[in-house]
Formats: C-alpha cells, sequence, structure tokens
C-alpha cells in the first residue's frame, strides 16, 4: 500500500483495465449474491480455453449490432467494448444452454455493464462474482484475479447461473439465488432481470427488422 513501485498487471487484470478505459461513464455499485446463501464450486470438469472459444465466435450478425448500439448508447460505453461483452455473452450461453439475451441481462442489472464494478459484499466484475465461493471455476481461467477478466467473468457467470437453475429447478428460482435473494417470495430481482430481457430482445428485433428491410446497410462493410 505505502510503496511507489507499481507492480506488473496479471494478463486477465490487463485486459480488464482496457475495457474499462472504454467504458465512459462509471457506474454505482452494483448487488452481489448474499454470502450467506451461495455455495462453494463443487468439482468441475476443465473445459476449453476461453481464448480459444472467442477465437472461434461467430461475427456479429445484424440483431447482435443493433444490441451493440442500444447497449453503447444507454450505459455510454464505448462500441468496441459492448461488442466485445456481446459476443463473449453469446458464446458463453451457447457453452452453457443459455439464453444470451438472459445472460446479457444479468449483466445490466448486476454491473450496468462495468467490468469493474464492486458489490460491498465483494462481488466483482460484470457478472457480480464472489471469488471465494467460486474458486474452482476460476481456477480453469487462471486465478482468482480473473474475475476481472470480462470474458473470464462471463463464462464463470454464465456457468454458476446455468448451475443455479438447474439446481433450484425453474428460471425465476435460479435467478433469485444467483442474487442471493432466495428468500424473496416477491422474486423483484428475477423480474428485474426479465424486464431487462424484454428490452434487449426488443432492440434485437428491431435491428432485425432493419436487416430484413436494407439488407445492404446492414452488411458491415
Amino acid at each position: 500500500m505505502g510503496s511507489t513501485h507499481k507492480p506488473k498487471l496479471p494478463a486477465p487484470l490487463s485486459f480488464a483495465v482496457v475495457l474499462a478505459a472504454l467504458y465512459v461513464l462509471g457506474t454505482g455499485v452494483a448487488r452481489a449474491p448474499d454470502a450467506g446463501s451461495a455455495a462453494p464450486d463443487a468439482e468441475v470438469a476443465c473445459l476449453a480455453p476461453v481464448e480459444a472459444l472467442e477465437a472461434a465466435a461467430e461475427p456479429l450478425d445484424a440483431g447482435q449490432r443493433a444490441l451493440v448500439e442500444f447497449v453503447s448508447r444507454r450505459f455510454r460505453i464505448a462500441r468496441e467494448a459492448t461488442a466485445e461483452i456481446v459476443g463473449t455473452a453469446y458464446t458463453a450461453a451457447a457453452r452453457t444452454g443459455l439464453d444470451p439475451l438472459l445472460v446479457l441481462a444479468v449483466i445490466s442489472i448486476e454491473s450496468r455493464f462495468n467490468p469493474l464494478a464492486e458489490s460491498v459484499m465483494g462481488a466483482k466484475g460484470l457478472m457480480q462474482i464472489i471469488p471465494k465461493f467460486h474458486r474452482a471455476k476460476l481456477a480453469e481461467h487462471g486465478g482468482e484475479e480473473a474475475v476481472l477478466d470480462p470474458g473470464s467473468n462471463i463464462h464463470v457467470g454464465a456457468r454458476i447461473l446455468q448451475e443455479y437453475i438447474r439446481r433450484t429447478g425453474t428460471l425465476q428460482a435460479g435467478l433469485q439465488y444467483y442474487n442471493g435473494a432466495s428468500w424473496d417470495e416477491s422474486a423483484q430481482y428475477a423480474q428485474k432481470v426479465m424486464a431487462e430481457r424484454v428490452r434487449l430482445e426488443a432492440a434485437l428485433r428491431a435491428g432485425q427488422r432493419r436487416a430484413a428491410v436494407h439488407p445492404a446497410a446492414a452488411d458491415p462493410a
């Protein structure tokens, strides 16, 4: 703390800093899963590296590009950073069998697309992961510092959400458990996420309709 020596950032954190530099407007503290209700990881099988998955990712289609524009304007984030997040969310969703718009909706509610968001409970990154509860998953991405790498955070967060949905038996209950609010019978967190998903889907569909009417304009140069 008192030293003037500036340590070298780990590779994942370096990428997070780059994205944070593109993040134009800082956001408030995001809500975090309740430390009392989040369970530690069980043993998990090793999966393909995030870098390999993202290298094979398909270019964004017209609907996804519309999502990028919508999120970029709404949260005042540079398009390049937004495109990285949207593309990774689609890859992570395909890998876990989740709806990509659901993953993006959780990111929106949890961190407002701020890759360096941190809560008072210690939840970090885009999907507000508490490292001490998910060490096994983070270890597959290089360790606990990977929680601030946007790509790793999304992939780990999507796996956590998928496991909670499977464990609880419903999407609503899984979302509530993810937020550490399984006790809330009104399911306010799940309702907020699903309302956000509706907004994201509207932007996606609008982009697809524009592309259908003006295909040449929708085709990137």
